[in-house]
């Protein structure tokens, strides 16, 4: 039998738990980085598919009307954003908008023979896919940078994950990852 793949929130957050500012800018993140991209460049590799919420979606769509450096969807990998719109804009062949409820479409994709899954973000669809029951895991690359105000990791709503630490990492310029799989 083939192994489940997983769903893995892996994202970068500010110290005090922002994912990006009010308005969606992620300014804070630019910064040298060390040669292993915090292992970011590993983490790719062991995935196949990415998840987006709408929102993302149409900033990384935007980024890539823009031509700004490496914000074009990857070929390499299947994405899919989450809407509620019935008739999404026009996205890249590597794009498909998904409008079924999350449990129906994850198992689907579960069953599918591949690599683990990316869940890259925003907030709310984190949140969905979390109250679904539908993330096994985060990655989460705390930023030493206080930012003041702005999109939290997770949508608000009154809910108590439990969570058991695999491995914590820490590098010379201050980032941490925290990993952790979700009690289930």
């Amino acid at each position: 039998m083939a192994r489940k793949r997983k769903i893995i929130v892996y994202i970068a957050t500010s110290a005090d738990g922002f994912i990006a500012r009010t308005d969606g800018s992620v300014d804070w993140l630019d910064r040298p980085r060390p040669r292993d991209n915090y292992g970011m460049d590993v983490f790719y590799e062991s995935i196949d598919t990415i998840l987006l919420g709408r929102k993302t979606s149409d900033m990384a769509l935007d980024f890539q009307r823009k031509g700004v450096a490496g914000a074009a969807f990857d070929a390499r990998v299947k994405n899919y954003a989450f809407t509620r719109s019935p008739h999404p804009p026009a996205a890249p062949a590597n794009v498909a908008f998904v409008t079924e409820p999350i449990k129906a479409f994850t198992q689907c994709l579960r069953e599918q023979e591949g690599k683990d899954i990316w869940m890259m973000g925003g907030a709310g669809i984190i949140a969905s896919f979390l109250d679904e029951g539908e993330i096994d895991e985060f990655m989460i690359h705390v930023i030493p940078k206080f930012i003041g105000e702005g999109i939290p990791l997770i949508a608000p709503r009154r809910r108590t994950v439990p969570l058991s630490l695999i491995s914590c990492a820490n590098f010379p310029d201050g980032v941490v990852k925290l990993h952790y799989a979700i009690q289930k």
